[in-house]
């Protein structure tokens, strides 16, 4: 078995939740990411793996009804047993991974909406040291990861896109509420109401977060 180093996810998962001034953060509208697999050009065949500490990943929470968005990543993603495959999508089928939820990382310059995530948001969930998951390939070749967050485990689907023959890029959304972890989102939105704010005068935190991934592989 081997570990991707994804999602944002985990991230994923908790870029729900943002602690920064609304009025320095563009607005974004709200989309949907689409779940089927597509690529550009298929990759020839050959013997691929996926390269250790290359993979980059992503997330995108939102706050406030204008549905700002706030970006984050997890600095750690651990990879285990590496396997080869005929394709890119080969090598990743049944990858394992493990984020360690204390890696979360945001880039906020004052310092203290990690804490606050880490406190408000993953501090009142159960399990959450390390976010576990699996890459899945389906044979119609869609992709998808599960992920064991709160105790409780649930699939994402993924888009694919084949960014050249040793390059992919992986789009979902995770959705909270399948973790049942909207408790979550809302103690966050309390401890952040004022900057979850919009001109509306509405405090709101999105039980959705955007995941987005960029795999590099090794061709023989």
């Amino acid at each position: 078995m081997k570990r991707l180093k994804f999602v944002a996810l985990s991230m994923i998962m908790i870029s729900a939740v943002s602690c920064k001034d609304t009025k320095k953060e563009a607005e974004v509208p709200t989309q949907e990411v689409e779940t089927t697999a597509t690529e550009n050009t298929a990759p020839a065949e050959g013997t691929y793996t996926v390269i250790n500490d290359s993979t980059k990943v992503s997330f995108t929470a939102y706050k406030t009804t204008d549905k700002v968005a706030v970006g984050g990543m997890f600095k750690e993603i651990k990879l285990t047993e590496t396997v080869e495959g005929k394709t890119p999508l080969e090598a990743l089928n049944g990858t394992k991974f493990s984020i360690p939820v204390a890696s979360l990382f945001t880039n906020e310059v004052t310092g203290t909406r990690d804490p606050k995530i880490l406190k408000f948001f993953f501090g009142t969930l159960k399990n959450t040291t390390n976010i576990e998951g699996e890459f899945k390939v389906a044979a119609d070749k869609s992709c998808s990861i599960d992920v064991v967050f709160n105790g409780k485990t649930a699939n994402i689907p993924m888009k694919y896109t084949n960014n050249g023959d040793t390059s992919a890029s992986f789009d979902g959304v995770m959705n909270l509420e399948n973790w049942d972890a909207l408790g979550a989102v809302a103690s966050i939105n309390k401890a952040c109401e004022a900057l979850h704010t919009g001109k509306d005068g509405v405090s709101k935190t999105w039980s959705e977060v955007a995941v987005h991934a960029d795999v590099a592989f090794n061709k023989i």
